[in-house]
């Protein structure tokens, strides 16, 4: 909702990471704004920053006693810190703005509920794809459509590995390092590379595109592929993104996971590299693209800042498909995938309904065939001996799927696969 009259915002940042000294430059280089910074909570008060140091405090309370500071910003890498930040603030009479995704998806039910309780706005565009106004398109352009699919890249840092992987014959272990050099990658990526920050991710626009809360979708990252799984992929012209993906069922459910995924070289997602991102939503009548930067300093700030914007018209989500019954996420779908392991006897065969291709070489045995949703429940798929792919239309319909005849197929070489 948007009201017309504008607003004075004294915000109070926490954090002053890449993000947040990003926002501090934008904001001083706009003295125009209507926006201004009073006071910043950091961790460590002996680091030197490149503000004045009178802006700076290791006391939180500081920030959310303070009755004139009316927004917070909660930038800050430790979500349970964040957490209790966005509740206190709530609490205390302060607008929230946030890029804390695992915090929103973990908690986000509630914190939508403390919101509409206490009749303030909380925003987080820069939660999701930093630099794509994702949030804002699924709230207001596609508010009454029934929309049929999602899908896309939503994490710049997995994106900018495999970029580099791909592009430059860089290891894994060094395209990280260099992610994290860069910005794109924390120092503990262990979210980023596992998966769970796109799942976050989609987490939080499952609430927006269908109304769907408190479940997360099924997901893996890209620390299990195997150099035999990328050749695999190069040798048939395609790559490997990370992508989430969520799309309706004809029951009018909702499957949705973020899984590794073959793509054609051709395809528009083939063409987002490094820190970009890209999502695709199609509707009940047309098909949008956006694409944008996912990672840094400065998309994130810029996201921050639009929401910031916003906030001076008193803007905050209306959650229309969550309050007029919503969607459910379902668990019953079947998936066309690529599972590689480390020998055959790390081969799982009976957790497919049928198996279409069966590779073998001296350094990996690869299968493909259709799996349903159900046999991914445990992490036996996420060991350290087997990596899972997705094929580009991985979703297969719901059909009568005919039964293994054969309790394995026979073994064969890379230059004779079994089809």
């Amino acid at each position: 909702m948007i009201l017309q009259q504008k607003k004075e915002l004294i915000i109070g940042l926490f954090g002053f990471g890449t993000a947040g000294s990003s926002l501090y430059e934008a904001l001083t280089n706009i003295p125009e704004s209507g926006i201004s910074i009073k006071r910043i909570c950091i961790r460590d008060g002996a680091k030197v920053r490149h503000a004045h140091a009178s802006l700076f405090t290791t006391n939180r309370n500081e920030l959310l006693q303070d009755p004139e500071i009316n927004v917070i910003v909660e930038l800050t890498s430790d979500p349970l810190a964040a957490y209790e930040i966005i509740c206190t603030a709530l609490d205390n009479g302060k607008a929230v703005v946030t890029a804390g995704k695992k915090t929103l998806a973990d908690h986000l039910p509630e914190l939508i509920e403390r919101a509409q309780a206490t009749g303030l706005p909380l925003l987080y565009e820069a939660a999701c794809c930093a630099g794509i106004p994702i949030i804002r398109n699924l709230e207001e352009y596609y508010a009454n459509d029934s929309l049929k699919s999602l899908h896309g890249i939503v994490n710049g840092s997995t994106n900018y590995i495999l970029s580099q992987m791909t592009a430059n014959g860089l290891t894994f272990a060094d395209a990280l390092q260099q992610a994290q050099v860069a910005g794109f990658a924390e120092e503990d990526p262990t979210l980023d590379i596992g998966g769970e920050d796109a799942a976050n991710k989609l987490t939080i626009l499952l609430a927006h595109a269908w109304g769907i809360t408190g479940q997360k979708p099924l997901y893996c990252g890209i620390d299990k592929i195997h150099p035999a799984d990328a050749k695999l992929a190069a040798d048939r012209g395609q790559c490997i993104k990370l992508v989430a993906r969520a799309q309706r069922l004809p029951d009018g459910k909702i499957a949705a996971f973020v899984l590794p995924q073959f793509i054609n070289k051709q395809g528009k997602i083939a063409g987002i590299h490094n820190e970009y991102n890209a999502i695709e939503v199609a509707g009940s009548l047309d098909t949008q693209f956006f694409s944008g930067r996912g990672a840094g300093g400065n998309p994130t700030a810029s996201a921050v800042l639009s929401d910031l914007q916003a906030l001076r018209y008193n803007y905050y989500y209306d959650y229309y498909k969550l309050h007029h019954g919503g969607t459910l996420l379902s668990g019953d779908f079947y998936l066309k995938v690529c599972i590689s392991y480390r020998s055959l006897l790390h081969v799982r065969h009976e957790d497919f309904v049928r198996i279409d291709e069966w590779i073998s070489t001296e350094n990996r045995c690869h299968i493909s065939g259709i799996i349903h949703s159900s046999a991914l429940a445990g992490n036996w798929w996420k060991s350290g001996v087997t990596s899972l792919i997705v094929y580009e239309d991985g979703l297969a319909p719901l059909l009568e799927f005919e039964p293994l005849l054969n309790a394995t197929p026979s073994k064969t070489d890379a230059t004779h696969a079994h089809q």
